[in-house]
């Protein structure tokens, strides 16, 4: 029975490939697991949301975004495209990057664990006892909790997105369970934030040296893994600048009630953004392999088909928007008219596809125009909007950008 059920899925797939032109064998086989990994992600921060909308003030919610914010713009020193070139790598058949790379980070990671410090005597000069102990909090982890999740990339480089979807479900689970009982017994901030990088930090540490003998990585190196990773690792740090300094400059200009405000307005679109973007992960292997030439037949076709599958998805969220926020979210009825609109970005998911082919085709000019530039005008238009219009400033400064950033790419794609 089930053999028959097998053969029938699989053939229904096969016949599907001439409408979507793709691999959908390969498709449904990777994108089970990373779908079902995005699911319980989703599920978890939802109800991680729950628990901080109904059992934390927004103050001190506001203040654990905002330290956040800033730990994630000093991430920049991690070398975060290193994990895309050891994909890359990886999917070559050149594994034997997966321990210097972690070294790198983890050293260049120091110096981010420096500017917290910095940060945290910032604060306490100024008699801010609260942001000085969350910072000293977050310098000791900093280094170390981005650095060990290299164990994805590995495996999405060998294209095992079974087991990087389990690693990550059983990480996820542990890491929200225990913020939420964190939730339920305190309301320290100090506290919550130690819940927070402890759980990272330790799981993927032990995923990592799992991963790493279980799956026995090649010695073979490919001469330009490092150096790539690293230019990608400059690429992002703007785009790392100006995807947190919205929340930054909200906790300046308008308070943490305000930022609390904001960050429930875009947490239901940008996971379901996170969601949709899955397919880039289990394209990338396979786009990596493939000539420009194949690669533009019928690569636009499929962003039309994506386009068009999303746009009902976002027209329901806009009508049933209140209705989540009031049942679930009473404290937050504030956010529900900025989450319809920032719901928008979800349409330029397909085109963003594209910057999965520079990407993994090393076309290094246009991804840092995509990288700099962009990020660059995002970050003018926050200083010049929000400061104005509040949190409808920062929601539109943001949509703006997408709007500019899928032009752009669309020009990229045409010149290849």
């Amino acid at each position: 029975m089930i053999d028959k059920l097998r053969s029938k899925i699989y053939n229904l797939l096969k016949k599907s490939e001439k409408f979507f032109q793709t691999d959908m064998v390969y498709l449904a086989k990777g994108g089970f697991w990373l779908t079902l990994g995005q699911i319980i992600s989703s599920l978890s921060s939802f109800l991680l949301a729950i628990a901080f909308a109904n059992l934390l003030p927004k103050e001190v919610y506001g203040t654990y975004k905002y330290v956040l914010s800033l730990v994630g713009m000093l991430s920049i020193f991690t070398l975060s495209g290193m994990g895309t070139s050891l994909t890359r790598s990886t999917a070559r058949g050149f594994e034997g990057s997966v321990i210097p790379i972690l070294k790198e980070k983890i050293k260049w990671g120091a110096f981010g664990s420096l500017v917290s410090l910095g940060i945290a005597i910032y604060y306490y000069l100024n008699g801010n006892l609260t942001l000085t102990i969350c910072f000293v909090i977050a310098a000791i982890f900093l280094p170390l909790m981005d650095s060990f999740g290299i164990y994805g990339a590995f495996l999405n480089g060998r294209k095992n997105f079974k087991l990087s979807t389990k690693y990550n479900i059983i990480i996820k689970i542990i890491a929200t369970t225990l913020m939420i009982l964190v939730l339920i017994f305190s309301k320290n901030v100090f506290l919550i934030l130690f819940a927070y990088f402890i759980s990272y930090t330790s799981l993927r540490f032990i995923f990592l040296k799992i991963t790493i003998k279980k799956e026995r990585p090649n010695s073979e190196t490919e001469s330009d893994t490092m150096s790539y990773g690293k230019h990608l690792s400059l690429m992002n740090v703007i785009l790392t600048i100006a995807n947190n300094i919205d929340k930054i400059l909200l906790w300046h200009f308008l308070g943490a009630v305000s930022l609390a405000i904001y960050s429930f307005a875009i947490a239901i679109p940008e996971q379901a953004r996170t969601f949709f973007r899955q397919t880039s992960i289990l394209a990338f292997p396979k786009l990596a392999n493939k000539s420009i030439n194949e690669i533009k037949k019928t690569f636009l076709i499929k962003i039309q088909k994506y386009f068009l599958i999303l746009v009902p998805l976002v027209g329901l969220y806009i009508i049933i928007a209140p209705y989540i926020y009031k049942m679930l979210f009473p404290q937050y009825t504030e956010s529900i008219i900025y989450s319809q609109i920032f719901i928008l970005i979800i349409l330029f998911t397909p085109i963003s596809h594209i910057q999965t082919v520079l990407t993994a085709h090393t076309k290094k000019k246009q991804l840092y125009i995509l990288k700099v530039a962009l990020p660059f005008l995002r970050i003018i238009l926050l200083l010049l909007l929000l400061p104005f219009y509040g949190i409808m400033g920062a929601i539109l400064a943001i949509i703006g950008t997408h709007i500019i950033r899928a032009c752009i790419l669309l020009f990229f794609f045409k010149k290849l």
